[in-house]
């Protein structure tokens, strides 16, 4: 059923103290709007004004979330089927030019895209879609249908069970939305292919984030020995080992994640230089330290160590020992790649971390790149939020 042309719920008033002259950030937080007055509803479109009454935004309110209102528009426009559509259309096109090589990938990138709360990934004809806040989720049906429609996905899975969710007062759910099936697919990433679980792996079922780094650290890796440190799925490794490495070995803590990444070195033909073993990162490190192993390459890819601005402390100092037990282990004129994933650590804070942990570690470390997240997840230059991807292309003499 189409949306038909809403009518704002509410208006809101913008507290004085914190009207801003530009438009450009998507978020509206509880301190900055004064309270809705009458019978509004999570997921009920509003209109936000200037405190003298002038028109500021329209968009998708949350008495829940500490996001108040979730902007959709500045311009005095109607949502409706046509809006949705455009809006998504417009994403559509931006990863028909911007993607090639994968049939994995982001397709709806939230704030970026101009929709705010609204994730979908893209499995070969599968779209794993989030619905990230009360106003996406009442309308998920629908946008499911015009993604379908854009893009070509002839089925439809809904992840949303991210802890975000229960911020925004919503369940937990997964499932077909639209369509059935098989909950894993075959996807291929440049000469990889990978099996995704997108009911049970993280996130939607795979990092489409890391995709460009993953094939940028491979062109380190011909007749190199690597150490892929919290491997995962082992995507990295298996990059490098059809880039020709001599040896990968994975490190991980999920033994469930360990037996993919060994499922996906028999997938690509590689388990005869790629080996896996259950242990924790930093024990592991030191022990190879100890034993005076050394790697032309180490990859390290940490899940979020920051998740609030609280850890950030805690997940800097994790960060600094990580990458200090990288550059001992890796060779002279050898090459280590770190990331991070934390949107609360900085890119200059991350980079700060990495001086001090050479440093300590006693090597000189050139920066060769600094990359981010790929492509098609575009970052929204009023909106820093959509950028939180860093990965650091080192040399370590």
């Amino acid at each position: 059923m189409k949306i038909s042309h809403e009518q704002p719920a509410a208006k809101l008033m913008l507290a004085r103290r914190q009207d801003r002259s530009e438009p450009g950030h998507y978020w509206i937080y509880a301190g900055f709007v004064q309270p809705a007055s009458g019978d509004v509803a999570a997921g009920d479109l509003v209109d936000v004004a200037h405190p003298d009454g002038r028109f500021y935004a329209r968009g998708l309110y949350n008495p829940a979330s500490k996001i108040r209102v979730r902007i959709l528009t500045f311009q005095d426009e109607p949502v409706d089927d046509a809006f949705w559509r455009e809006r998504i259309g417009k994403a559509v096109r931006l990863r028909k030019r911007l993607v090639s090589g994968t049939d994995a990938y982001r397709l709806v990138y939230g704030e970026a895209d101009f929709l705010p709360g609204l994730i979908a990934d893209c499995y070969g004809d599968v779209l794993v879609l989030q619905t990230l806040s009360a106003g996406m989720d009442r309308r998920k049906q629908r946008l499911a249908e015009i993604l379908c429609e854009e893009s070509g996905a002839k089925r439809v899975y809904v992840r949303n069970d991210a802890k975000s969710r229960v911020l925004e007062g919503l369940p937990m759910e997964t499932g077909f939305l639209m369509g059935g099936g098989d909950t894993t697919i075959e996807v291929h990433e440049g000469r990889a292919r990978f099996i995704v679980d997108f009911a049970r792996g993280q996130k939607t079922g795979w990092f489409c984030d890391q995709r460009q780094n993953r094939l940028e650290a491979a062109t380190f890796a011909p007749k190199a020995d690597v150490l892929e440190v919290f491997c995962h799925t082992g995507a990295f490794g298996i990059h490098a080992a059809l880039a020709g490495a001599a040896s990968v070995e994975g490190l991980d803590v999920g033994e469930e994640a360990l037996a993919s990444a060994r499922h996906h070195a028999q997938l690509n033909g590689v388990t005869d230089r790629c080996t896996y073993r259950q242990a924790d990162a930093f024990e592991e490190m030191r022990r190879l330290d100890r034993s005076g192993r050394r790697y032309d390459l180490v990859l390290l890819d940490p899940p979020a160590f920051a998740r609030s601005r609280q850890a950030v402390p805690r997940a800097l100092a994790g960060y600094k020992d990580v990458n200090l037990l990288g550059m001992r282990l890796t060779k002279p004129e050898g090459f280590l790649i770190s990331s991070s994933c934390s949107h609360h650590v900085s890119e200059q804070d991350f980079w700060q971390t990495i001086r001090a942990a050479a440093r300590d570690a006693g090597r000189e470390v050139r920066l060769l790149a600094q990359r981010g997240q790929a492509d098609d997840h575009p970052i929204l230059a009023a909106m820093p939020e959509t950028r939180y991807l860093k990965c650091c292309i080192m040399q370590v003499l």
